[in-house]
């Protein structure tokens, strides 16, 4: 029997083969590597991987896929089905200490892409990299660059391909951990059901990834303070947020060498460490 895609898991599966091998390309595996997959759901992704990686982990939320998934893959010894919520599970416990390096290929729902990817990113054992399908704004949204920001002022790590003036929570997240960088678009009638936005390809290189620290906090303690009113500056939004003397803020942000006028948007993930150090 058909299986009927959940709306409320955002099952929005994948049915294109030319995507599917694209996405196996861009992952450059070999027999080498372990993979765990992000809700496999009828395997179509998976069966690829198969072929290519050493191992494969994937888990499913959807515990009606699980049968159907195991009967598709109980001849492939290289492939695990696990019936989990990835965003509950002991990842370092799963992963075990001899899976220090991983690759996550993933389909992912559109309504836990952010929690999914931070998770990932903020583990005691992160990926080497992240192959990830999510949908197209946010993929958009997570490689954003900073408007009036010279691109050869940003370090290496962390140039991306996004619009500029467009910096977000998210954004500065990703790319604090890791390189992001959107490898291509896919339409929307790639997939069954076809959902109301396209999506795209995107991928995460590990740089800086781990469990947050003292400094972390401290770091996503300002952003997030900065960012905490949209259409107020960055001046108005610490010294509210954090309960510090505006004229202090504005001495901080000018001997980073910013426009007392900046908006939170406006800021490199290099900006935010050197106010992060001077405010706290």
């Amino acid at each position: 029997m058909k299986h009927i895609p959940k709306k409320n898991l955002g099952q929005n599966f994948l049915k294109t083969n030319s995507i599917v091998k694209r996405i196996i390309e861009s992952a450059n595996l070999s027999a080498d590597d372990f993979v765990i997959e992000v809700g496999p759901g009828e395997g179509v992704l998976t069966e690829e991987l198969a072929k290519k990686a050493g191992k494969v982990l994937a888990i499913e939320i959807d515990h009606t896929l699980i049968k159907p998934l195991q009967k598709k893959f109980e001849n492939k010894k290289n492939v695990e089905i696990i019936n989990a919520d990835i965003l509950k599970i002991n990842l370092p416990e799963l992963l075990g200490h001899e899976m220090s390096k991983y690759k996550v290929i993933a389909n992912l729902p559109y309504y836990i892409t952010s929690p999914i990817i931070r998770l990932f990113l903020e583990t005691e054992t992160p990926p080497q990299e992240m192959i990830l399908m999510v949908q197209k704004e946010v993929a958009e949204r997570i490689v954003a660059s900073p408007s009036e920001i010279p691109a050869e002022s940003r370090s290496a790590k962390r140039i991306s391909r996004g619009k500029p003036g467009q910096m977000s929570i998210l954004a500065v997240s990703v790319q604090y951990y890791a390189k992001p960088e959107i490898l291509f678009e896919v339409g929307k009638e790639n997939f069954d059901p076809i959902p109301e936005v396209d999506s795209a390809v995107i991928k995460i290189t590990n740089s800086e990834c781990g469990i947050p620290n003292a400094e972390t906090k401290k770091f996503f303690r300002v952003v997030k303070a900065g960012f905490s009113a949209k259409r107020k500056t960055l001046i108005n939004n610490l010294s509210s947020s954090l309960h510090l003397e505006k004229k202090a803020v504005e001495e901080k942000i000018k001997a980073v060498g910013l426009k007392p006028t900046a908006r939170a948007q406006e800021l490199s993930v290099d900006d935010w460490e050197k106010i992060t150090v001077l405010l706290i």
